[in-house]
This record gives C-alpha cells, sequence and structure tokens, in this order.
C-alpha cells in the first residue's frame, strides 16, 4: 500500500501518484483566497509521458507518494533506441528506452553518473548532475569587438547539444552548463577540468 502524506507537506522533486500515474513535483504553491477554503497548487511532470500538469487539491486533502526507487548509475553507452548504465552497487545494466529520457540525452556523456528512477520495477527516468562539463566542438570563431558588446552565438558540444554561448568561447573550450536550463555558465581553465 502507498503512502500518503497531507498535501501541506508537499515539496519539489516528491514523487506522487495521480490517477495511477508516476508524477514528480516540479513546484507548487499554497494560496489562501480572501473567500473560500485554501488549497494548494501543484504542477507535477508525468515521468512515464513527459508532459507537464497543474493539479489543484484542497488544503485538507492528502496524496499518494509513488513508490519510486533511485538508483545511482554510470552511464555506458547507447545502441539504436536503449542507454545503458551500470549500478554502482550491484553492477547490474539498466537500460532506458531512449524516447523516456530525450531532453536528458542531451548532455548525457559515457562515464557520467546519474540516478535512474524505478518505478514498479521498471526504469522510466534519470536524472543527470545539476551541471555538467562538456568540451565544444563547433562554433564560429569570435571576432574583435564581439566581446565586448556581450551577445551569444550557438555552439555545438560533444554530447551533440547545442547551447548559446558568449562570443569569446571558442573550439575545445571545455564550458559549464546547467542541465535543467541548458543555460552556459562558464567557461573552464584545462587545469580546471576533472
Amino acid at each position: 500500500m502507498a503512502e500518503k502524506i497531507d498535501i501541506n507537506r508537499i515539496q519539489r522533486d516528491m514523487f506522487i501518484e495521480y490517477k495511477g500515474e508516476p508524477y514528480r513535483v516540479v513546484d507548487y504553491d499554497h494560496v489562501k483566497p480572501g473567500k473560500g477554503q485554501a488549497f494548494v497548487r501543484v504542477k507535477a511532470k508525468n515521468m512515464n509521458t513527459g508532459n507537464a500538469i497543474e493539479i489543484t487539491y484542497k488544503s485538507s486533502d492528502s496524496i499518494e507518494l509513488a513508490d519510486f526507487e533511485q538508483v545511482f548509475a554510470e552511464f555506458s553507452y547507447k545502441d539504436s533506441d536503449e542507454y545503458h548504465f551500470l549500478t554502482q552497487n550491484t553492477h547490474e545494466m539498466i537500460s532506458i528506452n531512449a524516447d523516456d529520457i530525450k531532453e536528458e540525452a542531451k548532455f548525457l556523456k559515457e562515464g557520467m553518473t546519474v540516478v535512474v528512477f524505478i518505478y514498479k520495477n521498471k526504469p522510466i527516468g534519470i536524472e543527470l548532475p545539476k551541471a555538467v562539463e562538456l568540451e565544444v566542438i563547433e562554433t564560429e570563431p569570435g571576432f574583435k569587438g564581439d566581446t565586448a558588446a556581450g551577445g551569444s552565438k550557438p555552439a555545438k558540444l560533444e554530447t551533440g547539444a547545442v547551447i548559446q554561448v558568449p562570443f569569446f568561447i571558442n573550439e575545445g573550450d571545455i564550458v559549464k552548463v546547467d542541465t535543467r536550463t541548458g543555460q552556459y555558465l562558464e567557461r573552464l581553465d584545462r587545469a580546471q577540468k576533472k
């Protein structure tokens, strides 16, 4: 039997079950209108489909927690339609359908440690580190004068993702990227690269 908790104890990144589907809480807002009963508005992402929805609960409601297991695993390789991960504790291979992790795959690099989400004994998604360091493999060269004005240009990373970077970034540079937003954070010196 799944655990139920009071809606007022909800937190970001909590896993809940709604209409028989697993969801991850992205955001929530406790609303106390001038008249009527207080309620909680929850934004949640369906872990099976990736679709985000908004759910409204009365402040007296309880919610069902989804029975999730989180396993640390290292990205090993990708074949035509699956990504394969080696669990850190048991050294078992876990395979996830490529369609289930399209967004995350943009920043997924061989050897990277991720969290694999398992729901009812089936792997259904992953969570990347909050930031990753990747090499720029393709971008237009910056020109004198461009750097002073600010602005950005597209750059292709070693994983195939294309992000916007400042003009001073060149091919071969290592950049730190926020995996949640896909935004450039900083350029790393070669000595800083792990």
